[in-house]
């Protein structure tokens, strides 16, 4: 199968350990082995033990008492004390060279714009061999608010340009909007339409901001590059295709050999076709 792993990211609330845990019970569902990698030091409830844990190099409890550090600040420093001690995560990754990695990653949202924390665990990554696939989630209430969405449209442009790996953003908590989840409104935000967007966003904002609308408009229509997929945890089909897309961007079962046919039955070689 080779090495290859999920980088789910997106921010705080966005639903990343449930994804997470949605995507180990669906790939063991159907006899594919998997295992969850924690890159939050601040995270506390799994439901699924993660394999490899940051926890066991670093906490965030034991910075912010010794460091006096806030919580933010705290999780900046312990991510970067990963980076500057990457060997530790090089050696622990050695150990799943057949298996699926889910990697759960924190969700400040300066960790894939304003440092290059994260592109240098990518880079680790790749140095192992390792095909990765950027897994960006936004919570759907984002739809709720063009201000919001267009925040969240640029917050994933910014991780796709900053990680430069195959990348699939996903609108999370989908069930949660009920019948409007199935409603054809929501369709121009999952591959987001930049005049019908520009409409909304000039509706609900002061004339004098219109000019940043449009800029901002511009600026996801010409790069094209983000799009959503619904997901929806409690419709198996939803998972199925959400994991597929991610399948597809790392190329998985692409390296497998084909197997060979099993011999025929004694016996059945002197069946006569004719």
């Amino acid at each position: 199968m080779g090495k290859l792993c999920q980088l789910v990211m997106g921010p705080a609330g966005s639903g990343k350990s449930t994804f997470c845990a949605t995507i180990m019970t669906h790939c063991q569902s159907i006899g594919r082995s998997v295992h969850l990698v924690n890159l939050d030091p601040a995270a506390e409830h799994f439901e699924y033990k993660p394999s490899i844990d940051i926890r066991d190099l670093i906490t965030l409890e034991d910075v912010v008492e010794e460091l006096q550090y806030g919580p933010n600040g705290g999780l900046v420093y312990c991510l970067e004390y990963l980076v500057n001690n990457i060997e530790w995560l090089e050696e622990q990754i050695q150990n799943f060279e057949d298996d699926y990695l889910i990697i759960d990653c924190p969700g400040q949202i300066e960790l894939y714009t304003h440092f290059p924390i994260m592109k240098n665990i990518v880079k680790c990554l790749e140095r192992n061999g390792y095909r990765t696939c950027g897994v960006y989630l936004l919570d759907s209430q984002f739809v709720q608010d063009v201000s919001k969405f267009f925040s969240g449209v640029m917050s994933a442009m910014s991780a796709m340009v900053q990680l430069e790996v195959p990348h699939i953003n996903i609108m999370s908590k989908m069930d949660l909007l009920g019948d409007r989840a199935q409603s054809f409104e929501l369709e121009r935000y999952f591959d987001p339409d930049p005049t019908l967007l520009l409409e909304d966003a000039n509706k609900e904002s002061s004339p004098k901001l219109h000019a940043l609308n449009r800029a901002l408009v511009q600026l996801i229509e010409e790069f094209n590059m983000v799009s959503f997929l619904p997901l929806n945890i409690h419709d198996e089909d939803s998972v199925t295709l959400v994991l597929s897309h991610i399948d597809n961007a790392i190329q998985y079962g692409e390296d497998v050999e084909p197997k060979e046919p099993k011999d025929m039955e004694e016996g059945d070689e002197d069946f006569d076709y004719e």
